[in-house]
């Protein structure tokens, strides 16, 4: 995008967001990709007329209100809602809370990959997307109330969501996982310095397991990014597999994969587990 104006922005990523994920219904009598205008008037909450001197560049002193309205209706990711702050001569706001939004864009890259266990991860290691394939690996987490979906409280908490988990071992050394977990928490404190749900579960954390506060008072700040995981499946027994991390720029999240090499033992169990879906499918 050549243009970096307000207006050719809001014209850009108009035309880019599917109708369908924000909500429309798709129609042949669509002349042209993306939003339509009094579209995007209404899930910001702005007149057409208002939305069309935007792109124009009529209307050239838009508030903090109306621009944040307009980059969440658009479903910008963070770097690109402060461009959009940028472009409009205003101060890009500080983010205060860990985000949970699962863009479309990356729903759709995860559901291709549907052959592997993934799992979407917020920055305090909160689940927020998982497949049937991790479903099969982990167990489900729909059975689990949101706040118990969070791998810390798993690891290190006393609640619904330890009983879940399964046990989990790592070729890095004995706590490695769990020191590696702690770790990436308290970067995620660091930079959301100001969101309530983190304190609180980071305090609950360091009153409930002496674990996790004598690993908080030691811990770094590397990222978790990939190791060798053994998970004691119920019905397979012990299942390992390589686990990565792969973190989404801009918006904070953590996509975490397992894969195993063709011909080796774990490939035999992904096999297995696929079985079991397709299965339990029919």
């Amino acid at each position: 995008m050549s243009d970096l104006s307000f207006g050719a922005l809001l014209r850009g990523w108009r035309d880019r967001l599917d109708p369908a994920d924000a909500g429309y219904a798709r129609s042949a009598r669509r002349r042209a990709p993306g939003l339509r205008r009094e579209e995007l008037a209404e899930l910001a909450g702005l007149s057409v007329e208002y939305v069309l001197r935007l792109e124009q560049g009529r209307a050239t002193h838009p508030s903090a209100q109306v621009v944040s309205a307009v980059a969440r209706a658009l479903r910008l990711t963070p770097a690109e809602r402060d461009q959009l702050f940028r472009a409009a001569g205003l101060l890009a706001p500080r983010d205060r809370t860990v985000g949970t939004h699962v863009p479309p864009s990356i729903r759709r890259l995860v559901a291709r990959l549907g052959d592997l266990p993934i799992g979407v991860f917020a920055a305090d290691w909160s689940l927020l997307w998982w497949n049937d394939m991790w479903t099969a690996l982990h167990g489900d987490p729909s059975a689990l109330p949101p706040a118990e979906r969070n791998l810390a409280r798993a690891l290190f908490g006393t609640g619904e969501g330890s009983r879940h988990l399964r046990p989990v071992s790592s070729a890095a050394g004995e706590d490695a996982f769990e020191t590696a977990i702690v770790a990436d928490l308290r970067e995620a404190v660091a930079r959301y310095p100001a969101d309530p749900e983190l304190a609180a579960l980071v305090d609950e954390l360091r009153t409930t397991s002496p674990f996790f506060a004598a690993l908080w008072a030691v811990a770094g700040m590397e990222q978790l990014t990939g190791d060798l995981k053994t998970i004691s499946h119920p019905e397979l027994g012990d299942v390992t597999l390589d686990c990565d991390v792969l973190t989404v720029p801009g918006v904070d999240l953590r996509i975490v994969t397992y894969t195993a090499a063709p011909g080796t033992h774990g490939a035999g169990h992904l096999d297995l587990l696929r079985a079991s879906r397709l299965g339990e499918a029919r």
